[in-house]
């Protein structure tokens, strides 16, 4: 027979071992670790000092949107950079046929939203019960009127009896620094709920970053991997920055939320300067390198799932009495910032 009736086609054998990193562009791929280290850590730190500066001067609409905006990157990542690829690891053709037999990254992703769903109802009854020693009651769902909801940006706890003086609360300041003062409730137990809840979502966040660390220090597409990264961690750094921002803490915790945004901000230079290390051994589609990914992206994807629908979705807009009772126009400011966020963040899964 003719040969062109049966071309041959350069097909790269499959490398489920080790090695197999890129080395070009070795120069540029030192300097995204500091250009990530930027990008990351301005966007996380951003709404936490703009929300205690006296001198940024923030118009609170503008800060509204970076809060929502963050909300909507978190919930795209859950679902385009997380789950996604947690699906694709562990179906890689590198893993023995077993992990093919049955949906391992979803049962995953499913044990996680339920194992955080039970901590979070623990530390809750925990710290319901202390309340009620103290003669204090915590509205965490934000059904009593005029409440907001305790796990989003407006939480806050509420004694039995009511305020003395109702119209302070009502004076709101266009500026966003003027409404941050941090109050001491002279009851501290609660903070154990409000930094589980965040400390839940950075966990998440933090093992997504090193891992995509990892993947751009030796990836043969870095440019562009590169290019949607530096935007892909400033995002959601404003997303995991604006949460840090609204924690209620006493004074002497007042370092907890800049620090939070700086090991958020450290992460995924910290990845990508171990891939480099190990960039002639390590080879992110070796079949321990699929398993180690596929488990933690599927881990990772359902603590941002019930991260974004339950605490962002839910407790800022349905059981926020102030967001449900607001006009119109706020109502979809809020709801369209949160859109475009996740539409960016989701579009950014086609390169990354």
């Amino acid at each position: 027979m003719d040969d062109h009736l049966h071309p041959s086609f350069d097909i790269e054998p499959l490398n489920c071992g080790s090695g197999g990193g890129s080395d070009a562009d070795f120069n540029l791929r030192i300097a995204s670790i500091f250009i990530i280290l930027v990008g990351s850590s301005t966007g996380a730190l951003f709404p936490v000092l703009a929300k205690r500066s006296s001198w940024l001067h923030v118009p609170k609409g503008v800060f509204d949107f970076a809060k929502y905006f963050g909300s909507g990157v978190i919930i795209a990542t859950a679902f385009i950079h997380l789950l996604a690829p947690g699906l694709e690891a562990l179906s890689s053709p590198c893993l023995a046929e077993g992990w093919s037999e049955y949906p391992y990254a979803l049962a995953l992703c499913l044990l996680s939203i339920f194992v955080i769903f039970i901590v979070e109802l623990i530390a809750f009854r925990w710290g319901t019960a202390k309340l009620a020693k103290l003669g204090k009651a915590h509205d965490a769902h934000g059904h009593s009127l005029g409440s907001h909801a305790a796990h989003g940006p407006e939480g806050f706890e509420q004694s039995l009896t009511p305020p003395k003086n109702e119209k302070v609360a009502s004076q709101a300041s266009s500026d966003i620094e003027s409404s941050g003062e941090i109050h001491d409730h002279g009851f501290e137990d609660t903070i154990s709920t409000q930094v589980i809840g965040v400390g839940i979502l950075e966990f998440g966040v933090v093992l997504h970053s090193v891992l995509i660390g990892l993947t751009l220090a030796v990836d043969e597409n870095f440019k562009i991997l590169f290019i949607v990264l530096v935007f892909h961690q400033t995002f959601e750094g404003l997303g995991i920055g604006s949460r840090l921002a609204y924690l209620e803490l006493p004074r002497r915790f007042s370092w907890v939320p800049v620090a939070g945004a700086v090991i958020y901000g450290l992460t995924t230079p910290i990845g990508i300067a171990i891939g480099l290390a190990a960039r002639a051994s390590y080879n992110p589609g070796s079949t321990t390198a699929s398993i180690v990914s596929g488990v933690l992206d599927s881990l990772s994807a359902g603590i941002l799932m019930y991260t974004g629908l339950v605490e962002l979705f839910a407790h800022e807009f349905l059981f926020n009495k102030e967001m449900m009772n607001s006009s119109n126009a706020k109502l979809a400011y809020a709801v369209g910032s949160m859109c475009l966020g996740c539409a960016l963040m989701a579009l950014l899964g086609k390169w990354a």
